[in-house]
């Protein structure tokens, strides 16, 4: 897993998994204690998620709320929309374009 980028926006790519879970919940909260307004996360570079990676971006989530702020997942891969809608997070997190904005 790699994640760059700043406290505006991040980029995750590789695998979030129960192996980088605590690297990327440490990047992710770090950026958002450091900024303002939206913290935009574009995954267009996930290869792999798995339930732990879900709670990260869910606990990442929570904390933004706490910060006064908002994460924001853009270019979500087709099979994190799927597990999104599955699990009914598509209701609750901030997707840019919404789900359906990639073909399902």
């Amino acid at each position: 897993m790699h994640i760059r980028g700043d406290h505006a926006e991040l980029t995750v790519g590789g695998s979030l998994d129960v192996r980088s879970a605590a690297d990327a919940r440490t990047a992710l909260h770090s950026a958002l204690d450091e900024g303002v307004g939206d913290l935009v996360v574009d995954l267009s570079d996930l290869a792999a998620l798995d339930a732990t990676g879900l709670g990260v971006i869910m606990g990442a989530h929570r904390q933004a709320g706490r910060c006064g702020r908002r994460l924001v997942l853009r270019n979500v891969p087709p099979q994190m929309q799927r597990l999104l809608v599955a699990t009914r997070l598509h209701r609750i997190l901030a997707i840019e374009g919404g789900i359906g904005a990639h073909p399902l």
